[in-house]
């Protein structure tokens, strides 16, 4: 493994959460896992990982407001930040690119492995 191969997954549904996580470490992939957005907010600050998946609807703060949050650290302005979710609507898909993530990913239409292949991609994206 390798040790820069750090992803956070920011996932308040367990079964998903888990899917992927599973998924991911089976790739090779150090994984953090977060049930809410506060808690993916302090592991995204203490751990600093290559890449963090957020979902956008979780209870109390949405990935939005989360991804905002971790922007305002120095070392968050530059992270590479993928929206993996299922809300397709233009306002989500408009609030979320103004974040400037790496991808905005709809679980539902993409497949588990082409969600690995797009968090290899940011991992080593400049």
């Amino acid at each position: 493994m390798d040790d820069n191969a750090t992803l956070l997954l920011i996932e308040d549904d367990e079964r998903i959460r888990d899917m992927y996580a599973t998924a991911f470490m089976s790739a090779g992939l150090k994984v953090y896992t977060a049930r809410n957005g506060e808690e993916g907010i302090a592991l995204a600050l203490e751990h600093h990982p290559k890449v963090i998946l957020v979902d956008i609807m979780m209870p109390g703060m949405n990935g939005h407001h989360v991804v905002t949050t971790i922007r305002k650290d120095a070392w968050g302005k530059t992270a590479h930040i993928i929206y993996l979710t299922n809300m397709s609507d233009p306002e989500n898909v408009v609030a979320a690119h103004a974040q400037e993530p790496e991808e905005y990913i709809i679980k539902a239409q993409t497949d588990i492995q082409d969600v690995i292949k797009t968090v290899r991609t940011a991992m080593y994206a400049k």
